[in-house]
């Protein structure tokens, strides 16, 4: 990505479908597969989409059911068979 202040340069609009599109010359390149864009009067602002975290993902995550919060075969090799005195 480049710094602020640095030499413009033209770039390519074209028709994609229904939209327009832009061809971004390598050096102004984002990382990452999406932008967030908004308009400044007459600037379009385009900017690289925040990374999610993993709050944004386990959020995306559907709960589970109690009846699988423990498994019904617990290998009882793996527990402790007497109570233990701490």
């Amino acid at each position: 990505m480049t710094q602020q202040g640095s030499a413009k340069r033209e770039a390519k609009l074209f028709r994609n479908n229904r939209s327009q599109a832009l061809h971004i010359p390598a050096e102004f390149e984002f990382p990452g597969d999406r932008v967030l864009l908004h308009k400044d009067g007459d600037r379009l602002i385009i900017e690289p989409a925040p990374r999610p975290t993993l709050l944004d993902f386990l959020k995306t995550l559907e709960p589970l059911p109690p009846e699988d919060w423990f498994p019904d075969d617990i290998d009882e090799g793996l527990l402790p068979l007497k109570p233990i005195d701490l």
